[in-house]
């Protein structure tokens, strides 16, 4: 029996769902200004089913930020501050004993949410961070040997502060490395600080979304039909090879004690497939590659102790790759 092609869809279908994924960033615009980068990061690992840790000073909106996205798609929302005393089950959840049925049951915990925020997750000790590793990459929690899904969809978005590194536990490299993308929110530019705190004299509360004018415009649904559009996104071999040797070149790097992986390479080529995708296009450029290659690696590679010493960066580090491969024509 051949089994049929499944029908590629209209483009009138296509435009639909990616004004409503446009529509979703200008809304979340309303209640977070200058932003903008951040919000797209954070649909694009929507789109590809990943996890994303933001890094930024306090004050920047972070929370904000996740609470409008959610708002904007009719998604479920919860937030755990991580502090050094939370255990697993406060994140996963526990058994209770129920005295009336004489038994267990189990209560869920925060992560059976659709956006999970893990709030300064660095500030938990590593036997709580890893209790979200199996949620992050399985998509579900084991109970008593027995697992138990997680709502789809389901990502995590999680804080961290880059000041204070007093009273933190340094996130695993094999945690870091199930983080889809990490995200830079800096300091607002000053005509975009004006408008913040204009808003805020005009009355603006950021704990009431409703008032502020979020609302939702686009659904569950909405997300995956783009998602299934985003996989039929075309990935040629020359743009296959161009990821290949970029992440090969961070291998070598005399600055680097650990490149990307082939795991990084593949999110780099999901993470570009949906920049592709929602700037309108049906195929991979080596632009989208770059474009998305500092979120996408920026934290999955390990400097070495002396070229930290000398001042270099991975930002550095990885533009110094992207222009030494040769970008195919």
């Amino acid at each position: 029996m051949i089994t049929p092609t499944p029908a590629r869809p209209s483009a009138v279908d296509e435009k639909a769902a990616r004004d409503a994924l446009a529509a979703v960033r200008a809304e979340v615009a309303k209640a977070v200004v200058g932003q903008d980068a951040a919000v797209t990061g954070l649909v694009i690992a929507l789109l590809c089913r990943g996890h994303v840790l933001v890094e930024g000073v306090p004050g920047v909106a972070k929370t904000l930020l996740v609470r409008a996205l959610a708002t904007s798609l009719e998604l479920d929302f919860k937030r755990v501050q991580f502090t050094p005393d939370l255990m697993p089950g406060d994140v996963t959840g526990s058994l209770v004993f129920d005295s009336r049925n004489a038994a267990f049951s189990f209560r869920q915990g925060p992560v059976f949410t659709n956006l999970l925020l893990a709030d300064e997750i660095n500030r938990t000790p590593p036997k709580t961070q890893a209790s979200l590793l199996e949620a992050m990459e399985e998509r579900q929690v084991s109970v008593d040997g027995k697992p138990v899904l997680l709502p789809e969809p389901f990502v995590v978005i999680a804080t961290q502060n880059p000041v204070e590194y007093e009273g933190t536990y340094p996130l695993p490299e094999a945690q870091l490395d199930r983080f889809l993308l990490k995200l830079l929110l800096p300091l607002p530019e000053r005509a975009a600080e004006i408008e913040v705190l204009r808003r805020h004299s005009t009355g603006f509360d950021p704990r009431d979304l409703a008032g502020a004018g979020v609302r939702a415009v686009a659904s569950p649904a909405d997300l995956d039909a783009a998602r299934a559009q985003v996989a039929r996104v075309e990935v040629g071999p020359e743009v296959l090879g161009y990821v290949v040797d970029l992440g090969r070149a961070t291998r070598t790097s005399p600055s680097l004690s650990l490149g990307v992986s082939p795991r990084g390479a593949t999110a780099l080529i999901a993470t570009a497939r949906a920049w592709a995708w929602l700037s309108g296009r049906t195929f991979v450029t080596p632009d989208d590659v770059k474009a998305l290659a500092h979120p996408t690696w920026r934290h999955r590679v390990q400097l070495r102790p002396e070229a930290e010493l000398e001042g270099v960066s991975a930002e550095g580090v990885l533009d110094g790759v992207l222009a030494a491969v040769p970008v195919p024509r």
